[in-house]
């Protein structure tokens, strides 16, 4: 008895396989988890909040652009993919930057990538964490630091 829903579910996601392969409006479906997942129309999701308030820096230009003249503070964590402590910051800054809601926009620049960038902010060592407000840099702190010091730390560009 209790088969029975899971079986009419396989059944209804069967049928719609069929019926999206026939008329071809669609890429390929896949049945997963008895459910069905179109893989064109599938839309990236995260569970966390703070994808929303990030994003990775490009080159300059979108420096410029996302970060200098941004109307919202931004928080720019200067990283490097090798560097341990910045493994340890990243997730801080996100927790802290997400409880925000949006007031403050984290950028992230690889220095690895983007060197003129890290240059230009005096950039020595990693984790380096610069807050800029209408294109001034605000504060700036270098290596890992406790929530308590990030919330402080942005408070400073909200408040």
């Amino acid at each position: 008895m209790a088969l029975r829903p899971v079986m009419r579910l396989l059944q209804t996601a069967a049928q719609s396989a069929r019926l999206h392969a026939t008329t071809n409006v669609f890429n390929k479906s896949l049945l997963t988890n008895h459910r069905l997942v179109n893989t064109r129309l599938a839309a990236p999701f995260s569970t966390s909040r703070v994808l929303r308030f990030s994003f990775n820096v490009q080159d300059e230009e979108d420096f410029n652009d996302r970060v200098l003249k941004n109307a919202k503070p931004v928080v720019v964590d200067f990283y490097a993919t090798w560097c341990g402590p910045c493994k340890l910051l990243a997730p801080r800054l996100d927790k802290v930057i997400s409880a925000k809601n949006g007031d403050v926009e984290l950028a992230k620049v690889d220095i690895d990538n983007l060197v003129e960038i890290a240059m230009q902010y005096d950039v020595m060592a990693v984790p380096t964490v610069v807050a800029v407000k209408d294109g001034k840099v605000v504060d700036t702190f270098t290596g890992v630091v406790d929530e308590d010091i990030i919330e402080t730390f942005v408070e400073k560009l909200t408040g």
